[in-house]
């Protein structure tokens, strides 16, 4: 069993009786670094690196965004009987199935991506996306092939979830094993900061459709439009993907460019992540991975997804003036984001994940009953009150996952944590809000919701391990100067006392 696995406590008294035995056990299982071990990052590449990733994510987050904002249109589009209610549901029921597939493209594509490189998924997950986007732009209505119409949007919807399986586990990957180890959350908060580029794009777009299209319009063919508009957008990231070269880790673990002596090879250097492995020997951080992700997403869909259907539908505020006040939100969360970046580089994941899971204990009731006051000034102050919150955990997770699982396994682990969390509580938030209101009477279930998945998320982050400003786990070192690769090697060999 590989080093990295062998987790198990030494009986301290077994050392003391053999103290030179165990120091050469030691010495041989962590021997010194040498010159050769060390990877020295290219600003330029991992620049390049960072902005592929991000345009998917933001394409993935676009689409679902889309998806979102439309959901009372596509309600009366493609489930046109029924009370408003019930079509209000269909629609997040249809947006939820495509939740239900995302694990199973997980443990697809997660794998593979560990065994035949992170950059050929990512582009193949790009094309499918894209894909399924464009085609649910030209389904027909309801009205006019009838069911076909609802089970074609399914159909296309499972295609989306699938490929978005592969995604975000692929593309936070892909940052971290680029970044130096002194700057990968702020390198990663691009990954979110490709995601409120998706979110802001969707609503934008939503809002001036429905500032310059009458309602009818909108039926008949304005809603269209966003998502025809996912093609060239995928294009353009599959271009950027393809250009890329394989990360320097996977590159050292398939012995490739990246050389390495004893030192980095304490792990294993096969990329056999299959299923068995990821569930039986890496069981400790998957369900860490699935704590913290379920505690984030819920939160992360009740406020970016769920919340402009909940101000027109069960406050019945104006659809363009919740979007605008959330959009305006969004901007003040991309505007930040890459300083939380910096901030969990500088203090730790740790402290800035914990900030925002107590944020979403103690604010989310007060937030609400601000929201719900119906005056735009109390509305803007609970939003930004939730998304101050949200954006400390927004910034930070990209380079808090990743770090999680060793290199042979990370792709695959990760997606396969993150999609299960994400489909059993991310993609079923807004439906599951519906349906408790609906069910209790109260329009304040959404801020019980997110104080209970804080309280999950605060015991995750306590049970984590600090990462920052470590090498990621079966990667050696990466720094981002030869001075700082030389530093490392001296520092291992202290000047002798005399």
């Amino acid at each position: 069993m590989a080093a990295t696995d062998n987790d198990e406590s030494v009986d301290p008294a077994a050392v003391r009786r053999h103290r030179v035995l165990f120091r050469a056990i030691e010495k041989r299982r962590h021997p010194k670094l040498r010159r050769s071990d060390i990877t020295v990052t290219d600003e330029g590449a991992v620049k390049r690196a960072t902005k592929a990733a991000a345009l998917g994510n933001a394409m993935e987050w676009y689409d679902f965004g889309i998806y979102s904002y439309l959901a009372s249109t596509l309600g009366k589009v493609f489930f046109p009987s029924g009370s408003d209610t019930a079509q209000l549901l269909s629609s997040f029921a249809t947006f939820a199935v495509a939740f239900l597939v995302r694990p199973v493209g997980g443990m697809v594509f997660g794998p593979l991506g560990d065994k035949v490189g992170r950059k050929r998924i990512l582009s193949l997950t790009m094309i499918m996306m894209a894909v399924g986007t464009f085609a649910i732009g030209v389904i027909p209505s309801h009205a006019t092939i009838g069911l076909w119409a609802p089970v074609l949007l399914i159909f296309f919807r499972l295609v989306q979830g699938f490929s978005t399986g592969g995604e975000y586990g692929g593309a936070s990957t892909f940052i971290a094993e680029y970044a130096p180890d002194k700057r990968r959350g702020y390198f990663g908060s691009f990954l979110e900061f490709g995601t409120l580029a998706g979110y802001v794009g969707a609503s934008g777009l939503v809002v001036l459709l429905n500032s310059v299209l009458g309602e009818d319009q909108m039926l008949h063919w304005g809603w269209r439009i966003p998502f025809l508009v996912a093609a060239p957008l995928g294009f353009i990231g599959l271009y950027l993907r393809l250009k890329l070269d394989e990360t320097p880790a996977f590159q050292k673990l398939e012995g490739g460019q990246v050389k390495a002596t004893e030192a980095a090879d304490a792990v294993e250097t096969s990329a056999t992540a299959d299923l068995g492995k990821i569930f039986t020997r890496y069981w400790r951080p998957l369900v860490l991975c699935l704590a913290l992700v379920a505690a984030y997403n819920i939160n992360d869909y009740m406020l970016l997804s769920y919340m402009p259907t909940y101000l027109s539908d069960e406050l019945g505020y104006g659809t363009n003036h919740g979007l605008l006040i959330l959009l305006i939100v969004m901007v003040v969360q991309m505007c930040l984001i890459n300083w939380v970046g910096r901030l969990s580089d500088r203090f730790g994941r740790k402290p800035l994940l914990m900030t925002g899971m107590l944020g979403f204990f103690f604010l989310s009731v007060p937030s609400f009953l601000l929201i719900r006051q119906g005056n735009v000034a109390l509305i803007a102050l609970g939003l930004l009150l939730l998304g101050l919150s949200l954006l400390t955990m927004l910034g930070t997770m990209s380079a808090t996952l990743p770090a999680l699982f060793p290199t042979q396994v990370r792709y695959g682990s990760l997606s396969v944590g993150y999609n299960l969390a994400t489909s059993l509580f991310g993609g079923t938030t807004p439906l599951v809000i519906t349906a408790l209101i609906s069910a209790y009477g109260t329009n304040l279930m959404p801020a019980y919701y997110a104080t209970a998945a804080a309280v999950i998320g605060v015991v995750a982050v306590l049970c984590m391990r600090e990462t920052a400003n470590k090498p990621l786990a079966g990667s050696p070192p990466s720094v981002e100067s030869e001075e700082e690769a030389t530093e490392l090697i001296q520092a291992q060999s202290p000047q002798p006392r005399f």
